[in-house]
């Protein structure tokens, strides 16, 4: 009877939407838990206390729902249709980690989720949760458990038939449905992932030191860039695909079918020189429906600032110096920071002489000093 509601399920959710649906047990992922929380005793969560709040809800599932009996794990395609790394080349022109270009996964995802789930809790008679990473959930664990793909040596799922292109949805069940077999790992002796990491974030494979990853620096961290990571950040102003970008397993990836997920023309590579401008009415307009708003606009500012600074292009440098006396001390230290890399040394030296007098924060006046005494 279960076999064959499991199979009414699959259909059901493919005529949804979702690419891929597997379902594993509550307990198959102790072994991640181990792991999970090494990573929380090492610090390498940084500033993300969310994840160090209630640890054993995401190390145990049934410490989080304790009537779940089986865990459906769902995955939608959302493939690129061209290669990510090429926009690092447009060094004058932002660029936006793939998933962030078009609607946010979130929404789209979690709307046809509950549609599903409001058809199966009618299907099996039984009770379920819905969650799309915004729950104490390990969704790339349980998908591996479930046979959806693997983590990589980058900790992100690689799938056989998708590459690293896959968003996760997960629905905990009181129904007691047939498992499927997990994956295995298939990275074999590739580092690619490691090799091409820009900032150094990973200090061993399978591991990820998320105070490193400019993920982490551009979208979660809510201060300043740390200087030994802004070159390295280059164009980067939300995000970073190279360690999926670089999977050899992308060659088997397909382009995402899902239109709302796809990439907006406004958000592939947008000039510096416009996003630069951009106030908090023109950012959230522009980025309505988009992940990127949840960061704000004096962060995404900070960003684009780090990413001027690493164009070399001299005629940005008005664009860095009018955001001086931006009403934000986050705004106006990044924009000390593009200036010195833009402007000659003895010119940026007067200038920070000059300014170091009227500025009021006390952070910004260090970010001027740091600045003028670098070589």
């Amino acid at each position: 009877m279960n076999s064959l509601l499991k199979e009414s399920l699959k259909q059901q959710a493919r005529t949804l939407g979702f690419d891929c649906i597997a379902v594993t047990d509550p307990d198959a992922i102790a072994e991640a838990g181990h792991h999970f929380r090494e990573f929380l005793e090492a610090g390498a969560h940084g500033d993300m206390d969310w994840l160090a709040a209630n640890p054993e809800r995401r190390i145990d599932p049934q410490a989080l729902w304790p009537g779940v009996r089986s865990i459906i794990m769902l995955g939608v395609n959302y493939g690129p249709d061209e290669n990510p790394l090429a926009m690092l080349e447009k060094r004058s022109h932002g660029a936006i980690s793939v998933y962030a270009q078009g609607d946010d996964y979130h929404d789209v995802i979690k709307k046809r989720l509950k549609v599903l789930a409001r058809w199966f809790a009618t299907a099996s008679g039984e009770e379920l949760k819905v969650f799309v990473d915004t729950a104490a959930v390990m969704e790339k664990p349980l998908a591996q458990a479930a046979g959806l793909g693997w983590q990589g040596k980058h900790t992100n799922l690689v799938s056989r038939e998708f590459g690293s292109w896959l968003f996760l949805g997960a629905i905990y069940s009181a129904a007691d449905l047939p498992r499927d077999e997990p994956d295995v790992d298939h990275c074999g002796s590739c580092n690619a992932c490691q090799e091409i990491c820009p900032t150094a974030a990973f200090p061993a494979p399978y591991k990820l030191d998320a105070r490193r990853c400019i993920s982490y620096l551009t979208i979660e961290n809510k201060g300043p860039i740390p200087h030994e990571f802004r070159k390295a950040i280059g164009n980067r102003i939300y995000g970073c695909d190279d360690c999926l970008a670089v999977c050899p397993w992308n060659k088997f990836a397909q382009e995402g079918r899902e239109a709302k997920l796809a990439a907006r023309a406004e958000l592939r590579a947008p000039p510096l020189s416009e996003l630069v401008r951009l106030d908090d009415a023109a950012f959230r307009t522009l980025f309505a429906k988009s992940p990127v708003k949840r960061i704000g606009r004096d962060r995404f500012i900070r960003n684009v600032l780090i990413a001027i600074g690493n164009a070399g292009d001299a005629s940005l440098a008005h664009e860095a110096e009018r955001l001086l006396d931006d009403t934000s001390p986050l705004v106006r230290g990044a924009a000390v920071w593009a200036l010195s890399q833009l402007m000659a040394r003895d010119a940026f030296a007067a200038l920070a002489k000059r300014a170091d007098a009227g500025e009021t924060d006390a952070a910004v006046r260090g970010e001027w000093k740091d600045c003028a005494a670098r070589p």
